[in-house]
């Protein structure tokens, strides 16, 4: 530690040697009012004085290469690159279909016969249940005899009539007596179609309510629950923030922690609508379920890009740093020489930010070297040491 003591007493001596006496003639110079000896003597002063300031900076350079004690800040280093940038806006929603119903019964009566089970899978018209029909097929078979007739009866007269055999009004009698049959049948097998519970649509029965042999009615009794599993979709709402950037055709990437599932979609449908109470509007996002493991009302996340830049510079969030000024910055690496080199602050301007990166809009280009680790401890200027990681 000798070289610490001696440096005072150098740089005292030094200063000495160049000013000591010369300091009395200074105030001879000044009384003398002879500018040109007055400028000579300024110029050499400040000549001396850069000297010793040089010399003063190659003595501290020795004192860091001597001094053991001397430490320079470690810091680790990436180089920004060009890449693909993706925000995403971040949403909830819950899975809808829109073929999720409630079978009622139609017609009063017992419910004489259930065809299906509970999750079993049907096709759209297949025979669910059957309902006593009260006598009604008895009814339509003695209609229908009764329709033959006045057909037969009908067919008879239209012939006579063409032949101008028989009055006009016994032709008009028998075919209004026969489209009055006819009509009679119709509305019968219409009441009788009732007693049949078949499906709505494809799907699979979720939920049988009713029990065989119980007593139904029209608009009291419900009977099963069936649902369609393969055309689902999440309705969520969207800030209207968004209402530019968040458009049919977006992707999104729809997760669903309870299944630990991620599905890749897109926006179907955006609304036209902003409701006024939340200033939201709706959007519908499709769902493939091949496996029949997303129900409906499941909870979902939804990430939906929003804003896309194929060539944008991001760094860690955790390496910007702010002045009083309010501008941000972070801190390069200038005059490398191998594992050494000077910290420089440059001024950036920021856009949008995802996980813990964000986007630089300016200050920075590609393949530019940026401190990472150690971005809190240094300074502008300094001197560093690069770990090589």
């Amino acid at each position: 530690m000798k070289t610490k003591f001696y440096i005072p007493i150098i740089i005292f001596t030094v200063i000495l040697s160049s000013c000591g006496d010369k300091n009395k003639s200074i105030e001879d110079i000044i009384a003398s009012n002879d500018i040109t000896e007055i400028r000579k003597k300024k110029l050499e002063l400040e000549t001396n004085l850069q000297e010793i300031d040089t010399e003063i900076k190659q003595l501290e350079e020795k004192i860091k290469e001597l001094d053991p004690q001397h430490k320079i800040p470690l810091v680790t280093t990436f180089k920004t690159q060009e890449q693909v940038f993706k925000h995403y806006v971040e949403l909830q929603g819950n899975v809808s279909t829109n073929q999720n119903v409630v079978i009622n019964a139609e017609f009063s009566g017992v419910l004489t016969k259930i065809y299906v089970k509970e999750g079993q899978g049907v096709t759209k018209g297949q025979l669910l249940a059957k309902i006593d029909d009260g006598g009604l097929s008895m009814q339509l078979s003695q209609l229908q005899i009764q329709t033959d007739l006045a057909k037969t009866t009908f067919e008879r007269q239209e012939r006579l009539w063409k032949q101008k055999i028989g009055s006009e009004l016994q032709y008009l009698q028998a075919k209004a007596n026969y489209e009055a049959q006819l009509q009679a049948t119709k509305q019968l097998k219409e009441q009788l179609a009732k007693t049949t519970v078949r499906a709505p649509f494809t799907g699979i029965i979720d939920d049988i309510i009713t029990d065989e042999g119980t007593l139904v009615s029209p608009g009291q009794s419900a009977l099963f629950r069936i649902v369609n599993l393969k055309d689902m979709y999440i309705e969520t709402d969207v800030p209207e923030l968004y209402i530019t950037s968040i458009t049919t055709g977006k992707n999104v990437k729809v997760e669903f922690p309870i299944l630990d599932k991620v599905v890749d979609t897109k926006v179907r449908q955006a609304g036209s609508f902003i409701n006024p109470a939340n200033r939201t509007f709706k959007i519908q996002v499709p769902i493939t379920n091949k496996a029949n493991l997303i129900k409906p009302n499941l909870t979902a996340k939804l990430k939906i890009n929003d804003y896309t830049n194929e060539k944008a510079i991001l760094i860690p969030l955790s390496i910007i740093s702010e002045n009083a000024e309010g501008e941000q910055y972070v801190y390069t690496i200038t005059d490398k020489n191998e594992d050494h080199a000077k910290v420089e602050r440059v001024i950036i301007t920021t856009g949008k930010t995802q996980g813990d990166h964000i986007e630089i809009l300016s200050g920075l280009t590609s393949n530019m070297e940026i401190i990472n680790e150690g971005a809190r401890s240094v300074k502008e200027g300094q001197e560093v040491k690069i770990l090589d990681l």
